[in-house]
C-alpha cells in the first residue's frame, strides 16, 4: 500500500505540473525574463537494488519500494517564434518568443499521468481489501 501511495503522490504532482504548463502556454513574460519554459517532473524508483533478489529482500523486510520525485526541471527545447510585430514583446524583426509548451504533448502526458494515478488507486484499494479479508479470517 505504501508503494501505491508513493505512486499516487508522484502522479498527482505530475498532473499539477502539466496543468501549470498548459496554463502558461501563452505566457511571454516571466519574473526571470523571457517566455515561460515548460517544466518536466523527474521520477526514480525508491529502492536502489540492482537484482530482483535484492529488491525482493528490501520489500519483504523494510516495506520499501515505490517511486519518488527527484526534481522538476525545465525543458531546454527552443522557444516557438510567432510573427506579431504589434506585440510589446516582439523583437526588432517582429517575432515574439512563445513558450516551448506543446498542448498535444501536455495532453498525452496528462492522460498518461491520469491512468497511472488510477492504476495506483486500484492497487491501493486491492491491498486494502486483502488486508480487510485477512483480518476477517481471524475472527
Amino acid at each position: 500500500m505504501n508503494i501505491s501511495a508513493s505512486g499516487l503522490t508522484a502522479n498527482q504532482l505530475w498532473m499539477n505540473v502539466i496543468s501549470n504548463n498548459i496554463a502558461n502556454a501563452n505566457t511571454t513574460r516571466t519574473p526571470q525574463g523571457g517566455p515561460y519554459r515548460r517544466e518536466i517532473v523527474d521520477m526514480a524508483p525508491v529502492s536502489g537494488g540492482d537484482s530482483f533478489q535484492t529488491v525482493l529482500g528490501q520489500t519483504m523486510n523494510a516495506n520499501d519500494g515505490g517511486v519518488q520525485v527527484t526534481g522538476i526541471t525545465q525543458d531546454d527545447s527552443p522557444f516557438n517564434l510567432v510573427y506579431d510585430p504589434t506585440s510589446p514583446d516582439a523583437a526588432a524583426n517582429g517575432y515574439v518568443q512563445m513558450p516551448n509548451v506543446d498542448i498535444g504533448t501536455e495532453m498525452v502526458d496528462l492522460v498518461t499521468a491520469s491512468r497511472a494515478y488510477e492504476a495506483n488507486a486500484t492497487a491501493f484499494d486491492a491491498g486494502k481489501q486483502m488486508a480487510e479479508t485477512a483480518l476477517n479470517m481471524g475472527r
